[in-house]
C-alpha cells in the first residue's frame, strides 16, 4: 500500500483511451497525472509498448523509477539489469510498491504499481538471470526516472499492535506513508506461515512494515499515530483479538527510533495511560501470505478492533 489502495478497475472506469486528465483516488485523496493516449494506453488498459522503444531500456543512471501515474518510487536503478528483451528489467522492487496479480488468461503474472493500480508489466521467475532469479518487464512508458541526487530518501518503520489488518488500514491513510506490508516479525521461525504464527508456537508478532517519506512525515509523527490507532494499554491482544500474536511492540531500527518511542510511552504514562508496548530491536521481517495485504479495501469494509483515538 504510500501502499494504499489497489482499485484499478475504478481507475479504469474513470479514464478513457483517448486520454485523461488529472484524477484523484477519492478514498485517499492521492491525485494522478494528466496521461498521454498512449500512456493511458499501456497504464489503464493493459497495453504493451513495442520492444526497444522504450526510454529507459538502454538507460543507466544512479537514481530511483516511480510510477508514471501517481508518482510513488517503485524500482531502484541498482536493481536494474540489461536482459536483453526489449524493455527495462529489475531483479527487485522497493518492499511494498508492486503488487503482483495473474493475468486473465492465467498464463502470466502481472506486476501493478500497488499505490494507485497501475499497469507496469509482468513479472517472471526461474530465468537465472541474476542471482534473484527475479525478471520485473517493465513498461517505460509506465516510469519516471528520478535522479539520486534529486530522489526522495526513504525509512522504514515497524509497529506490532494487534491483528496487522486494521495497523496496516490506518497507517496506510497518512501522507507521506509510501507502503505499509502486513508481515510477522520477532519470532524464531524462518518464513514463517499465518498459520504457524496463531499457533503460539513461533514467537512472532504480526507487524507491519511502513515505508515512509521522512520529509512529508517524521518518525514522531507516524509513531504517535500507531499510538492513536490500537490501544497500547492491552496485552497480548487487542479489541476481540486474543494471542501473543498481537502484542503492541515498536521495533526500532536505530537509536533515534528507539528513544522516539520511549518518550512517547512517557508521556502517555504521564497522563495515565498504563501502557504495555514493548520496545524492541528490529529483527527480520517476513511478509505475510498476499492475502493478507490490503485486506480491509480488497475486502471493501473497516477495521473492528482498531480506530483512531486522539491521545497526544
Amino acid at each position: 500500500m504510500i501502499l494504499r489502495l489497489n482499485i484499478v478497475l475504478l481507475a479504469v472506469a474513470s479514464f478513457s483511451l483517448a486520454g485523461c486528465s488529472q484524477g484523484q483516488n477519492t478514498k485517499t485523496g492521492m491525485k494522478y497525472k494528466e496521461l498521454t493516449p498512449e500512456e493511458a494506453r499501456v497504464i489503464l488498459h493493459k497495453g504493451t509498448e513495442k520492444p526497444y522503444s522504450g526510454k529507459y531500456e538502454n538507460f543507466w543512471e544512479n537514481g530511483v523509477y516511480a510510477c508514471k501515474r501517481c508518482g510513488t518510487p517503485l524500482y531502484r536503478s541498482s536493481d536494474k539489469f540489461d536482459a536483453g528483451c526489449g524493455w527495462p528489467s529489475f531483479d527487485d522492487e522497493i518492499p511494498g510498491a508492486v503488487k503482483r496479480q495473474p493475468d486473465a488468461d492465467g498464463s502470466r503474472t502481472e506486476i501493478l504499481c500497488a499505490a494507485c493500480g497501475a499497469h507496469l508489466g509482468h513479472v517472471f521467475e526461474g530465468e537465472a538471470f541474476t542471482s534473484k532469479n527475479t525478471r520485473h518487464c517493465v513498461n517505460s512508458v509506465s516510469l519516471d526516472f528520478i535522479p539520486a541526487d534529486a530522489a526522495k530518501k526513504t525509512d522504514t518503520a515497524i509497529f506490532s499492535g494487534g491483528c496487522f489488518w486494521g495497523v496496516e488500514y490506518y497507517l496506510q491513510k497518512a501522507d507521506g506513508v509510501i507502503s505499509v506490508v502486513s508481515g510477522y516479525t520477532g519470532g524464531k521461525k524462518a518464513k514463517p506461515t499465518y498459520e504457524e504464527v496463531c499457533s503460539g508456537t513461533t514467537g512472532h508478532y504480526e507487524a507491519v512494515e511502513v515505508t515512509f517519506d521522512p520529509s512529508r512525515i517524521s518518525y514522531e509523527k507516524l509513531a504517535k499515530l500507531f499510538f492513536e490507532i490500537h490501544d497500547p494499554t492491552e496485552w497480548n491482544h487487542q479489541g476481540p483479538d486474543w494471542g501473543e500474536q498481537y502484542r503492541s511492540a515498536v521495533f526500532y531500527r536505530n537509536e533515534e527510533q528507539k528513544q522516539v518511542a520511549e518518550k512517547l510511552i512517557a508521556l502517555l504514562k504521564e497522563i495515565g495511560y498504563n501502557v504495555m508496548t514493548e520496545v524492541r530491536p528490529a529483527s527480520l521481517f517476513w511478509k505475510a501470505e498476499e492475502y493478507h495485504q490490503d485486506y480491509y479495501f480488497h475486502k471493501g469494509s473497516t477495521p473492528y478492533c482498531h480506530g483512531y483515538v486522539k491521545r497526544f
